[in-house]
């Protein structure tokens, strides 16, 4: 379980999104992100048991930094609302699929997937799901996976009006062809933020993704 002080940070950075007041709050902000990455380590050394390639890793290297970029952003709010962690064995730079947990009140969610690969790896995937559809099918037609996240995502902002060059308007793997980035999600409440199985439910939510992860992953190793 994450802290209730974890959350109410957060929910007090969003009204107080500036230097003053977080500089003021800096020690409150060391104990909400001491107790995020607590929680992120619980989750890698549990999934870590059936998932050998994930045991290693350091929580500290999957989170990411509370800092924006705000370069090239009209809203210059020096600070994220949120404390995310991406797993991936290979690193948060990694180009293959991970798992992805974003903490934020009102907004939490967990998933994971490939989000806007780069052209070389989307035209692998599309094909992976063309060549292999009756597989990709078992994948999200799974129990576990359709009771977590019920499909893939299908954001407009990422997704194509008409099929990719090369597939043809019947091809019944359609829907998925047109998608730019190949990612599930399962929305959370607040009260899932605080509660005692937040661990174990996370595990499992990502245990439930994994044979997509795989499916991914093969298809960029292609």
């Amino acid at each position: 379980m994450l802290q209730p002080a974890t959350l109410n940070f957060l929910k007090a950075l969003k009204k107080n999104n500036n230097k003053e007041w977080f500089e003021k709050n800096r020690k409150t902000y060391e104990a909400a992100k001491a107790d995020y990455t607590d929680f992120v380590q619980k989750v890698i050394n549990e999934f870590g048991k059936k998932n050998p390639a994930y045991s290693s890793m350091l929580a500290k290297n999957c989170l990411f930094r509370i800092n924006r970029d705000v370069r090239f952003s009209k809203d210059k709010s020096p600070y994220k609302t949120n404390m995310g962690a991406y797993f991936n064995p290979g690193g948060k730079k990694a180009t293959t699929a991970g798992f992805y947990f974003h903490c934020e009140p009102g907004q939490a969610f967990m998933g994971g997937g490939l989000w806007m690969p780069m052209p070389p790896q989307l035209s692998k995937i599309r094909q992976e799901i063309d060549y292999n559809y009756a597989d990709f099918k078992k994948i999200l037609a799974n129990k576990k996976f359709k009771a977590v996240y019920g499909d893939l995502s299908r954001s407009a902002a990422y997704t194509l009006v008409r099929l990719p060059k090369g597939y043809e308007a019947d091809n019944p793997a359609g829907d998925y062809l047109k998608l730019k980035s190949f990612v599930a999600l399962s929305p959370m409440k607040d009260t899932d933020l605080s509660s005692k199985d937040l661990v174990k439910k996370t595990v499992a939510a990502f245990e439930a993704l994994q044979p997509l992860i795989h499916f991914i992953n093969h298809a960029l190793a292609e």
